[in-house]
């Protein structure tokens, strides 16, 4: 089984792209959040930010108003319409 076919609630590590599909976050505000750090559910790869999945899930639970800071709304089209 390669990598990519493996669902991302199965992964120990996600790349911050992942993980924000995985959580449904907002891609902007994520990698804002991403550079306020340190954090300890971020692990380094060379480079490379890798998202602690369980770590970050537990920091989650713990920090509710943070999920709801990250969170994607809705989307809305070039007239600040619902689309």
């Amino acid at each position: 089984m390669k990598a990519q076919n493996v669902p991302l609630g199965d992964k120990e590590y996600l790349n911050p792209q992942e993980a924000i599909k995985y959580w449904n976050l907002s891609n902007r505000k994520f990698y804002a959040f991403l550079k306020e750090g340190p954090y300890s559910f971020i692990a380094y790869y060379g480079q490379r930010k890798l998202i602690l999945r369980a770590a970050f899930d537990k920091y989650l639970l713990d920090n509710p108003s943070v999920k709801e800071k990250l969170a994607n709304g809705k989307g809305t089209n070039k007239k600040g319409l619902e689309a």
